[in-house]
């Protein structure tokens, strides 16, 4: 059987045997960079209980902020599809990019040139060493979905439960999941 391997903009979505990680149970992540070095990624649908405006007051709108992992939790990260309008953005994938003059989108969230639709921000990201993430994934911890589009990844909260929407679309014996309590003993 061909190993899978991950690659930048593939997105993990997390083994329902993810029970107990705080962090990463129910987790969508979007693979962000990967090279030699190590692998960094950012959780799509754990969305915190603050705003960015709190974090950042002089920007006027309340965009919702996410946890995007364990690692470097008191710096802020930011994905986008506007790479025209945010200078020195690197590009993840088709239609997604990461990164640019975080003065540029202060100016462009102020004067509603983007919006939640173009941009979503994370509190830290989930980081491993390329070889403790093939051994993750060697160890069913995680789902490479391959077929995420950018779309879906600026708008995972839109569409209600992200993960539970993943568990379904992988079908077979992820189905049960998808309609299952995040505690198992609250059945």
């Amino acid at each position: 059987m061909e190993k899978l391997q991950p690659h930048r903009g593939d997105v993990l979505v997390s083994e329902p045997s993810t029970i107990g990680d705080l962090t990463f149970n129910r987790s969508v992540i979007l693979l962000a960079h990967l090279d030699a070095e190590g692998v960094v990624g950012f959780i799509l649908n754990k969305p915190l209980d603050i705003n960015l405006g709190e974090l950042i007051p002089e920007i006027e709108e309340n965009f919702k902020i996410f946890n995007g992992g364990p690692v470097e939790q008191e710096n802020l990260y930011f994905i986008h599809n506007v790479p025209n309008l945010i200078l020195k953005s690197v590009k993840i994938k088709e239609g997604i990019y990461w990164g640019g003059s975080f003065e540029t989108i202060v100016e462009l969230i102020n004067t509603r040139q983007i919006t939640s639709a173009n941009i979503k921000f994370f509190l830290g990201y989930s980081g491993w060493d390329p070889s403790q993430l093939e051994s993750e994934i060697d160890m069913d911890t995680w789902v490479i979905d391959y077929e995420t589009k950018a779309n879906d990844i600026l708008n995972s909260l839109k569409y209600g439960q992200f993960w539970q929407e993943k568990m379904k679309k992988l079908g077979g014996d992820y189905l049960i999941w998808s309609n299952a309590p995040e505690n198992p003993n609250y059945n």
